[in-house]
C-alpha cells in the first residue's frame, strides 16, 4: 500500500540546524472547534490570542495545515496514530469506539522512556473503556485541579495548573510528551458574553457564509471569548516551561481539531470546517519568526513527534514528519512536494433516519478544494426539521427563523440545503467556499486532474467508500445521545446490523 509519506518521501530533508543534545519534551495543545483565521497574528483583530502569538512568532506559523476530518473524534484520532480516519475503523467516525489495535504516539513516546499525560479533552469523544483501553488513548489524566467557574460553556478546568501538577511528577530524568485538550471554544457560549466583556459589534470577523446580522456578530464575539480563556492558560504553561529552563528544548506544537462551530464550517468539508490554526516552536532547533506555505496534514503530527524524539516512524503512518521543514530555517514553500493533503467525514452526530452519515472527502492543494460527497440525496446538515450535526446556538437560530427572508435564504441553502456529488473551490478567491466551480468549463481540467488525483489516493489508502464496503461506516455504534424522533436505527452503543459488511 503506498502511503502518503512514501508518496512525497523522495523531496530531500534540509536539516541546517543542529540536533538537541538530549531529547526533545514535546506540549501538544489542541483547542476545540477553532478556524485558522480566529487568531490575532492571522489578524482577526476581534480577538486576542498573545499566547498563541508567542508560539509563532519565536517558531513557525504554518498557514496551511488541515484537519484529517472536520469532526473532533476523527480528527484527533487521526493525530494519535498518524492515519487518516478511513483506516481507523470505528475510531474513524464520531462518538464510536477507539479500537485496542491501534497504535497511538504516545504509547510508543512512553515506551521509549518518555513521561506522558493529558489534560482536558484527549481523544474523543469516543468509548476507549470499551474497546479495551485502561486510560484515554492520548494519555494518562492529570485533571486534579479546577479552577472557579467563570462563564456557562467554559470548563472549570485549570488546565495550566494540572500541567504544572503534570511537570512535578515527572522525573528528572526524563523528557515528557503532553497532551492539553481545552474543551473550548466548544459550544454552547454564553450569550452576550463578548459584548459584557467590552467587545464590539464591529470587531467580529463575520465569514462569507453567514449573514452579517447583530445576532451573528454578537454569537462570534462570544466565540472569541473562550479562544481568549484557553489561550491565557497557554500563557501560561509557556511561562512554567520558561521558569523552570525547559523551554528552550521543548517542542511547543497549538492547534485546534476542527473549525468553528457555526453553520458551514464545523462538521463540513468547506475551508472553514478543515483549515485550521497552527504555531510550532522548538527554539533549540528551530529559527523563529517564520511563515510557511506548504501543506501540512494532522497525520503528520505523529511521525513529527516520533522523528524529534528519535524514533523510527511505523511505515502503518500515513503522515509525513515535518521536522525537516522546522530545521530548514527558511519561508514560505520549503519543500515542493508538499503540494497537496486529504480529509475527510462519515457520521458526525446523529443526525438523519437510521443513524446514518454524510459522507465525503477531500483534496486540499495551494489553491483548489476539491470535494466528494458520496450521498447527495442525503441532507448534509442532517435531516430538517433538527438538522443536528449543526450545533445549536444563536447563528443557527437565526438563519433558520429567517430563511425566507431573499437575503437570508442563500445563507440557508449553503449551511442547511443538500449539495451536489462534487464541488471545487478556488479558497485564494474564495475563502468562504460559495462558487462551487465543478461546473466550469474553465476549471474541468482541474476538477479532472483532482477527482483522479483523491480517487488513487483514496484506493492507495483503502477507504471503504471506494472499495465497495463503505456502508460499513453506518453501522459502527454510536455512544453518545441518540434522536429516536428521526426514526429507523436508534440503539445507543449497538451495531446496526443493517449496514454491516457480509
Amino acid at each position: 500500500m503506498i502511503n502518503r509519506r512514501e508518496f512525497i518521501g523522495g523531496a530531500p530533508a534540509l536539516l541546517l540546524q543542529p540536533r538537541p543534545s538530549k531529547r526533545p519534551n514535546i506540549l501538544f495543545c489542541i483547542a476545540d472547534d477553532q478556524s485558522w483565521v480566529n487568531t490575532g497574528i492571522c489578524g482577526d483583530k476581534g480577538v486576542k490570542t498573545p499566547g498563541f502569538d508567542r508560539v509563532a512568532q519565536s517558531g513557525v506559523l504554518f498557514q496551511n495545515a488541515m484537519s484529517a476530518s472536520p469532526g473532533c473524534a476523527p480528527s484527533r484520532a487521526a493525530i494519535l496514530t498518524g492515519r487518516v480516519p478511513w483506516q481507523l475503523e470505528e475510531a474513524g467516525t464520531h462518538a464510536s469506539l477507539f479500537p485496542k489495535k491501534l497504535e497511538v504516539y504516545p504509547d510508543l513516546l512512553e515506551k521509549a522512556g518518555y513521561f506522558v499525560g493529558l489534560t482536558g479533552k484527549g481523544a474523543g469523544p469516543c468509548n476507549w473503556k470499551d474497546a479495551g483501553w485502561t486510560r484515554n488513548p492520548a494519555g494518562p489524566a492529570f485533571d486534579q485541579r479546577t479552577a472557579a467557574k467563570v462563564l456557562k460553556g467554559i470548563s472549570n478546568n485549570d488546565y495550566a495548573g494540572n500541567f504544572e501538577d503534570f511537570l512535578s511528577a515527572k522525573p528528572k530524568d526524563r523528557p515528557f510528551s503532553f497532551w492539553c485538550g481545552f474543551h473550548e471554544p466548544h459550544r454552547a457560549y454564553e450569550e452576550g458574553s463578548g459584548l459584557r466583556s467590552g467587545k464590539r459589534l464591529e470587531d467580529a470577523a463575520v465569514p462569507p457564509f453567514l449573514p452579517d446580522a447583530p445576532e451573528i456578530r454578537s454569537d462570534i464575539l462570544d466565540y472569541y471569548i473562550e479562544i481568549e480563556h484557553l489561550d491565557r492558560h497557554l500563557s501560561r504553561m509557556l511561562d512554567l516551561l520558561e521558569k523552570r529552563g525547559e523551554l528552550e528544548n521543548t517542542l511547543v506544537v497549538v492547534t485546534a481539531d476542527n473549525g468553528m462551530s457555526f453553520p458551514r464550517s464545523k462538521a463540513t468539508m468547506y475551508e472553514y470546517g478543515i483549515h485550521m490554526p497552527l504555531a510550532v516552536a522548538w527554539p533549540a532547533v528551530c529559527k523563529g519568526g517564520r511563515k510557511i506555505d506548504d501543506l501540512i496534514s494532522f497525520t503528520d503530527f505523529a511521525p513529527t513527534f516520533l522523528e524529534a524524539a528519535g524514533l523510527s516512524v511505523p511505515k502503518i503512518m500515513t503522515g509525513r514528519s515535518f521536522v525537516d521543514i522546522l530545521k530548514s530555517g527558511k519561508a514560505g514553500r520549503v519543500d515542493p512536494a508538499r503540494s497537496w493533503v486529504v480529509s475527510g467525514r462519515e457520521r458526525h452526530s446523529h443526525a438523519r433516519f437510521d443513524n446514518l452519515g454524510f459522507p465525503a472527502r477531500a483534496i486540499r492543494t495551494e489553491q483548489y478544494l476539491y470535494i466528494r460527497n458520496f450521498k447527495p440525496d442525503r441532507w448534509p446538515a442532517g435531516d430538517p426539521e433538527q438538522y443536528a450535526d449543526v450545533d445549536n446556538g444563536p447563528s443557527k437560530t437565526f438563519i433558520l427563523k429567517h430563511r425566507n427572508d431573499p437575503k437570508i435564504k442563500p445563507f440557508f441553502e449553503a449551511a442547511f440545503g443538500k449539495q451536489p456529488a462534487e464541488q471545487l473551490f478556488d479558497v485564494r478567491t474564495d475563502p468562504g467556499c460559495m462558487k462551487n466551480l465543478a461546473g466550469s468549463s474553465a476549471h474541468a481540467a482541474v476538477l479532472k486532474k483532482l477527482r483522479a488525483q483523491l480517487d488513487q489516493t483514496l484506493l492507495a489508502q483503502r477507504d471503504p467508500r471506494v472499495l465497495g464496503t463503505g456502508d460499513i461506516w453506518d453501522s459502527y455504534p454510536r455512544y453518545s445521545p441518540m434522536r429516536p424522533e428521526l426514526g429507523g436505527f436508534a440503539e445507543q452503543g449497538k451495531y446496526n446490523p443493517k449496514y454491516a459488511v457480509k
